[in-house]
């Protein structure tokens, strides 16, 4: 018999092409909708800190180190709080299935700093006239969605230019009892601890970090081809790009960019939401982001991307069956960067 090779394929062709993503706030094209018992936004936006070590009692009856203290990885997003800027409505096209707007409300006033991320916006909006609009085809919707601005002026990153995207409200199967959540929510703000609570689970979606153009070596771990005199065509490389016909395979390892990618990462355990920075910020502040200014929440695990980067949270799309839902017990937080 011969010899057995395993040589399994380089790189996942789950996330081709791997291109840089078009825009820095991430895509959510699923949004979990969980019987809350309460209208509530179905998601969330924080800025990415930093990373630190939490030593938490684990709660896991499963574990065999159930009820004793352990060290975990987390991660630190400040969160400040989303202005609703305006309610949407979405019916069914009869013609082929899909979603559209049907109508939406926009807050009378606006703040400043949304007219620098979305410059078309006018002035004034007549509210009166815009809610007879929503009544009128109410009747007719399945989805109501707030359109939220992030106020990064709240935040430690020394920025101004707000982000703008679209959440969905869940919690409630009536989509009037949604509609009017929305409305008295119109033009006021949204705290995490409002959408989330402590012991809870979320994905997490976030545009990682961003390496560049890099060859096939780093990019998808093929093996360095041996260093001596007749390999004199190169080493960090592949032996062939393919064959004769088809002439380019793109499943083939090539170089290409490499991270600034978006990605999705699932079930992350929410260790505490506060608003008290003082029980997080080192003395010098965090590195590479400054000062924790307002509310904040600990993830535990890693998060996509660097630091300042937007971070969409949303409900668990699949959570475990036995995972625990209570708050864990936080033993001490190394805040000594």
């Amino acid at each position: 018999m011969g010899l057995k090779i395993n040589r399994p394929r380089r790189g996942s062709m789950g996330v081709y092409p791997r291109k840089r993503a078009s825009d820095i706030v991430p895509r959510v094209r699923t949004w979990p909708d969980p019987n809350l018992g309460r209208p509530s936004l179905l998601g969330f936006a924080a800025y990415k800190v930093g990373m630190l070590h939490a030593v938490v009692v684990e709660d896991r009856q499963t574990s065999p180190l159930f009820g004793k203290e352990v060290v975990r990885a987390a991660t630190v997003l400040e969160a400040p709080p989303l202005r609703v800027l305006a309610v949407r409505l979405y019916s069914l096209d009869p013609t082929n299935g899909y979603r559209k707007a049907v109508g939406e409300a926009w807050a009378p006033e606006m703040p400043k700093d949304v007219y620098r991320a979305v410059k078309t916006l006018p002035e004034k909006f007549d509210l009166e006239a815009e809610l007879k609009r929503l009544e009128a085809v109410k009747g007719a919707a399945v989805d109501v969605r707030a359109i939220v601005a992030t106020q990064p002026r709240l935040a430690g990153i020394g920025k101004k230019t707000p982000e703008v995207l679209e959440i969905p409200i869940g919690g409630v199967p009536s989509v009037e009892d949604r509609l009017k959540f929305a409305l008295d929510m119109l033009g006021k703000e949204v705290r995490a601890s409002d959408v989330f609570s402590a012991g809870g689970l979320v994905d997490v979606l976030a545009v990682t970090r961003g390496k560049g153009w890099q060859g096939v070596i780093k990019r998808f771990g093929v093996k360095i081809l041996p260093r001596w005199h007749k390999h004199r065509k190169g080493h960090r490389r592949t032996g062939t790009v393919g064959p004769q016909r088809p002439a380019l395979m793109f499943t083939q390892p090539r170089p290409g960019q490499m991270g600034f990618h978006q990605r999705t990462e699932y079930n992350k355990r929410i260790l505490k939401i506060g608003n008290n920075p003082a029980e997080i910020n080192p003395r010098g502040g965090w590195p590479h982001y400054g000062l924790v200014k307002g509310d904040f929440l600990i993830l535990a695990g890693s998060v996509p991307g660097v630091q300042k980067r937007l971070v969409v949270l949303r409900h668990p799309v699949r959570p475990p069956p036995k995972a625990p839902t209570s708050a864990p017990q936080l033993v001490w937080l190394s805040v000594q960067i």
